[in-house]
This record gives C-alpha cells, sequence and structure tokens, in this order.
C-alpha cells in the first residue's frame, strides 16, 4: 500500500471512498466482537448477550479503574481486558436485562474524549469520524456550553473559509491597539492562524 495517496492528498470523491471502505471494515470488526457497545462524551455501554435464564448470581464482573471483566461463573470471560481509558467505579454499574443481556455501564474519567475501543486489545474505531447525538444545549453545564458552542462556531467559520474566534479575537485587539498608536506603521504586520 505504499502508492496509496495520503488522505490529506486525496480528491474529496477519493476520500468518501476510502471512509466508507474504512467504516466498512470498522463495522466488520466490530460486529465480531462477543458485545456490542456506544458511548456519549460521558459514558460508555457495553451489552453482553448471555444465555437466556441466567442471574445475577451465575455471572461475575469486575469494574475496576482501568480494567473490566465479566464472564459466566467458572467459564472463560465474554470481555476482560483493560479499558481503553480509566472510568469512575462508583459511578459505574451493571444489570441484567430480560435475564439474557448483561448491561455494562461505564462512567468515563475523563468525560471529553472519545473511546477507540472498550478494551484496548479490541479493534478501534476512528474517533475522529464519530457523529455524535444531538443534545439539548441547554442541558449542558455553562462552562460545557460555552466551549460547545465555541466549537460550533469555529468549525462553521472554518467550513466558510474564515477566521476562527481566537483569530477573530487576535484581531479585535490588533485593532484596538492600532487605533491606540496611530503613529505606529502596521502594513506588514500579518496572522498566522
Amino acid at each position: 500500500m505504499a502508492s496509496e495517496k495520503s488522505y490529506d492528498a486525496m480528491t474529496p470523491e477519493e476520500r468518501e471512498v476510502h471512509d466508507k471502505a474504512q467504516k466498512a471494515l470498522e463495522d466488520e470488526e466490530q460486529a465480531k466482537l462477543p458485545y456490542k457497545w456506544r458511548q456519549t462524551l460521558q459514558d460508555v455501554d457495553v451489552t453482553i448477550p448471555v444465555p437466556k435464564g441466567t442471574r445475577g448470581r451465575d455471572l461475575v464482573v469486575e469494574l475496576k479503574k482501568k480494567h473490566i471483566k465479566v464472564s459466566l461463573k467458572g467459564q472463560p470471560a465474554i470481555i476482560e481486558g483493560e479499558l481503553c481509558k480509566e472510568i469512575k467505579v462508583d459511578d459505574s454499574t451493571w444489570t441484567i436485562e430480560d435475564q439474557q443481556e448483561v448491561l455494562v455501564h461505564l462512567e468515563k474519567s475523563n468525560q471529553m474524549a472519545w473511546w477507540e475501543n472498550v478494551v484496548t486489545h479490541a479493534p478501534k474505531i476512528d474517533t475522529k469520524k464519530i457523529q455524535p447525538e444531538n443534545s439539548k444545549l441547554d442541558e449542558l453545564d455553562g462552562e460545557t456550553r460555552a466551549m460547545v458552542e465555541k466549537m460550533m462556531f469555529d468549525q462553521r467559520q472554518k467550513a466558510m473559509g474564515k477566521p476562527d474566534s481566537d483569530t477573530l479575537r487576535k484581531q479585535q485587539v490588533f485593532d484596538s491597539f492600532k487605533k491606540q498608536h496611530p503613529e505606529m506603521d502596521f502594513s506588514q504586520v500579518k496572522f498566522q492562524e
């Protein structure tokens, strides 16, 4: 694959074909796992099928800061290994649904990062391609909401080929400085993004 173009050198059409192929490979790898998982920025939910009639006493479930293990007693683990990132153990839980699925809720310690996988030895997903669920901005705390709004503004500006919020702020400070010092020549000044 040495002759393959770098992603940045691809045309938009080539990128779309590449992305679809990567997504298909990713979906295939994820489908082979003995569990299903989904995530938000705050948490990871893992759904593990078990034989119908399974009860809590039939399971061994260990949730540690950086480790998970779920197995039926006396059998090899269904999932076991080092977690992708740390969890808040006290806020993480598990339950059995309809005596046929173990639902494991992992509360992320770092709630501003996407996980590439649940356990480090599992196939990774491309976190840059994650499309987060629409959440209501008014449900977020003030600091998080402000950060999300800034990121959304910057993304829109970039899509239109316009300066992001940091560059706009620098330009405003610079314009203010120019007004305070009309005697200076600023004709050679350029902004770097």
